[in-house]
């Protein structure tokens, strides 16, 4: 046997280096580099050396396209978010926070491909007995859903290969170990060379692979950045364990639409899909109140209305406080200089918060617009109208721009009940769209003007 080594590996991007630095000189973070006991002739090092030797040279115009169906999971919401369906020969990482229900949805998932095809349920961290108790609990027929309780990377392939599996779900990528690798489980090298190894099993049988990832205490996904890359899609789990909803947000996705979204709600039979997740983040009002806002924000394929709302109060300490929940705060203080800038309204001795109700986190910058009629309601303690939807990217010389997928917002915001929108002029409909009102601006001053008027024709 090889003479082991210890060798020092940066948590952060799997970056190797000689000795322990405080600094990973590969991605420039701190305190990441760990020390590991790893083989001399560890086979993972010779892993492009072996792809080499097999792969040969090819023209594209002679490969051959053929068109795979897509494995539906009974789950319409899931589906959605995998682009239509779990793709044959793909590999999918969906991580979160423990408890959010990572390993109930794809239980369920699993009872439902397994009544046609075969499922593999690889558990490194529940026995049997519990899966099976679960499943009886979520009232789902795991029956036909074959179990292997084992973290042993070679006989996990031995078994992917003789059973061969349509879908295969590895729980959790971290506690596999490869036994010609001495560090341990959940290490950086451990978890790039299982992730590496199944996702060359699931390109060369076909079987769909899906990775439960654990994530750290800053919500990423625990083990290297590299494992990122190998795999397809990226899935992300959101929400708060004390909340009944939960979402999930495709960061990577190669078959499919990237910030897809799908939203459920937890129930005593596992997750269910919420076809109308716009009602989950529009609040109830009983009156008109001032401060709130009610946008169309784009989730990949879906335009889905979500309520701003803001409270602007006086400053009682010298320095103003700016919060944002679920928006950039930085984009927060643009928004405000711009506002004082070009329409005379300051709130430089106001606190200002801004919250995106529901828990849902708004990354596009078509709430802007949205934002600041929000920031002014508030400071004026004037109302918006209760059937208005704003949306528009607000720029530093005060314009508005037009945003994506404009004609697809208000058509949703229409579909729901609203009559009045307020958004860029570049995407005003060129058809009258029945029962709404658009009022399209150019720039952030007449979006001003239009509030003090009331909206009035």
């Amino acid at each position: 046997m090889a003479k082991a080594k210890s060798v020092y590996s940066c948590t952060e991007c799997g970056g190797q280096v000689l000795q322990w630095v405080g600094i990973c000189p590969h991605c420039n973070a701190a305190a990441t580099i760990q020390e590991a006991v790893a083989d001399a002739a560890s086979p993972g090092l010779n892993r492009y050396a072996r792809l080499a030797d097999a792969g040969k040279l090819q023209r594209l115009s002679e490969v051959e396209v053929r068109q795979e169906n897509r494995i539906l999971t009974g789950i319409e919401e899931f589906d959605r978010v995998l682009g239509g369906g779990i793709v044959p020969g793909g590999v999918v990482l969906i991580g979160g926070e423990p408890g959010i229900g990572k390993s109930t949805l794809l239980l369920q998932s699993l009872a439902t491909v397994g009544k046609s095809r075969p499922a593999l349920y690889v558990s490194g961290e529940e026995s049997p007995q519990q899966i099976a108790l679960r499943g009886k609990r979520l009232s789902v027929d795991v029956s036909n859903v074959i179990i292997l309780p084992d973290t042993d990377l070679s006989r996990i392939e031995s078994v992917i290969k003789a059973e061969k599996p349509e879908v295969a779900v590895i729980d959790s990528i971290q506690t596999l170990y490869f036994r010609e690798l001495q560090s341990a489980p959940g290490s950086v090298a451990q978890v790039r060379e299982c992730a590496a190894r199944l996702t060359r099993v699931a390109k060369a049988t076909g079987a769909t692979v899906v990775f439960i990832g654990h994530v750290t205490k800053e919500g990423t996904l625990a083990g290297p950045r590299v494992l990122e890359h190998m795999v397809d899609t990226v899935l992300y789990f959101e929400g708060d364990t004390h909340s009944s909803f939960r979402l999930i947000r495709a960061f990577k996705n190669r078959y499919g639409a990237v910030n897809e979204l799908g939203v459920f709600a937890m129930t005593d039979k596992g997750l269910k899909g919420v076809s109308n997740p716009s009602a989950l983040f529009l609040s109830q009002h009983d009156a008109e109140v001032s401060g709130s806002c009610v946008m169309v924000t784009q989730e990949g394929t879906r335009p889905m209305l979500v309520e701003i709302q803001a409270l602007v109060d006086d400053a009682h300490a010298p320095n103003p406080r700016r919060l944002s929940v679920g928006l950039e705060q930085n984009r927060l203080a643009l928004l405000l200089a711009v506002l004082h800038r070009h329409t005379g309204i300051a709130c430089f001795d106001q606190d200002v918060f801004v919250n995106a109700v529901g828990g849902v986190k708004i990354v596009e910058p078509a709430a802007d617009l949205a934002v600041l009629m929000a920031i002014v309601s508030s400071l004026k303690n004037k109302p918006l109208p209760a059937k208005l939807v704003v949306f528009g990217e607000v720029g530093l010389a005060g314009e508005v721009r037009p945003v994506q997928r404009g004609q697809e917002r208000l058509r949703e915001a229409a579909k729901l009940g609203f009559t009045h929108a307020l958004i860029p002029h570049a995407n005003r409909p060129r058809q009258a769209i029945a029962g709404m009102e658009v009022f399209a601006v150019r720039r952030i001053e007449e979006a001003v003007l239009r509030f003090r008027d009331g909206f009035a024709g």
